[in-house]
């Protein structure tokens, strides 16, 4: 079967592209629609650290993994990056076990448990500093879809508080509400650490999927209108999660499995396409596993939209905390549209991986 990669494979030449052996590089007609499009249409990238704002007031942060932190990465210098590249919001993301983590054999792993209250206080401190970067007037607060327009309208950039992990709420669903109240709309149940909410995908099996409190935590999340991002959640915990959720959920920053390629952190094909059933999106993930450049994330793009349907992809970028990323600034975000176009996709399609997929489940998810 031929898929949408390979039909679309020919086109650079009817679009006026310059070619460098098998990759394209975009010329400035090229670019110059990439911009129009993301001038006229809202962008959303579903999961970013920018400046690696889950890192300050970590005190006892393992010494392996500070080689993930970015040098010299701050909240204004990726602000005026997302600004300078025109993506209009991101999820700006604390890290709900980052206390805990140690990198074991080249991938992060939780190294202990939390003490009492240890995992609370250190959400309590992350969204405190997220909070003040709107109080500070850096960025906007993304509490609703309209806000992004807003945003976009404004000419500033906005920022959908999210957690990446579910341990601050220690298994008791009430703190959803809480943390809704604090401004947060995506919550990961679950990162690197195995919680009271189910298994992850990089780690033997405890509960053998979501637990009862996961399933409590899962309808709280539907309940305030918090998105669901199932990334890190193991298969069987997600299957789980897809069944209790009325709405549909994210997986943010991911790739499919396929016989040529494994790693753990990506999915199943089955998996992928329960997601896209149940009305969701999975995010395209520039990290340089499999892939060594751009074209290489554009070639994930494709594959993503053989495997589900170009209406349930988006872009996880996972900025400033990604590993060994192909696209590594909010600058770059022309180029990485432009690619697109270049392949052959159209204004309409290209607009919804770059915000309108991810804004058709927000907007699912607040009614």
């Amino acid at each position: 079967m031929t898929t949408r990669r390979e039909l679309l494979l020919g086109t650079g030449a009817a679009l006026g592209l310059a070619t460098c052996g098998q990759k394209s590089v975009p010329d400035l007609t090229l670019l110059e629609r990439a911009r129009a499009l993301i001038a006229d249409r809202p962008s959303l990238d579903l999961h970013a650290h920018p400046g690696v704002t889950f890192v300050r007031g970590v005190k006892n942060l393992a010494p392996a993994l500070q080689a993930f932190i970015q040098a010299g990465a701050s909240e204004e210098s990726a602000v005026a990056d997302m600004s300078a590249g025109g993506m209009n919001a991101a999820v700006f993301c604390a890290v709900a076990d980052v206390e805990i983590l140690d990198l074991v054999n080249g991938g992060p792993t939780a190294s202990r448990d939390f003490e009492p209250g240890e995992a609370l206080a250190s959400y309590r401190t992350q969204i405190g500093f997220l909070n003040k970067l709107v109080t500070d007037g850096l960025v906007e607060k993304i509490l609703t879809p309209s806000d992004i327009q807003k945003v976009k309208q404004n000419g500033g950039v906005g920022a959908m508080l999210g957690v990446e992990g579910g341990d601050f709420l220690e298994g008791n669903a009430e703190r959803v509400a809480e943390a809704h109240a604090d401004g947060v709309r995506c919550i990961n149940p679950l990162h690197y650490r195995v919680n009271e909410l189910g298994d992850i995908m990089t780690a033997a099996p405890v509960h053998n999927g979501l637990t009862e409190a996961g399933a409590a935590v899962i309808r709280a999340m539907n309940d305030s209108g918090v998105i669901i991002d199932v990334a890190h959640a193991s298969e069987e915990t997600t299957f789980g999660i897809l069944k209790k959720s009325s709405h549909p959920v994210i997986c943010s920053h991911t790739h499919i499995n396929t016989a040529a390629f494994t790693f753990p952190r990506f999915i199943s094909l089955n998996l992928a396409k329960e997601i896209a059933a149940a009305g969701g999106v999975i995010g395209a993930w520039p990290a340089g596993i499999g892939i060594s450049d751009l074209d290489g994330l554009i070639d994930r793009v494709f594959e993503l939209i053989d495997a589900v349907g170009v209406d349930h992809v988006g872009i996880g970028t996972d900025m400033d905390a990604n590993f060994q990323p192909v696209w590594d600034n909010y600058r770059q975000f022309p180029d990485v549209v432009a690619k697109m176009l270049e392949r052959g996709l159209s204004v309409e399609e290209t607009a919804k991986i770059i915000g309108g997929n991810g804004l058709r489940v927000f907007e699912a998810v607040t009614q």
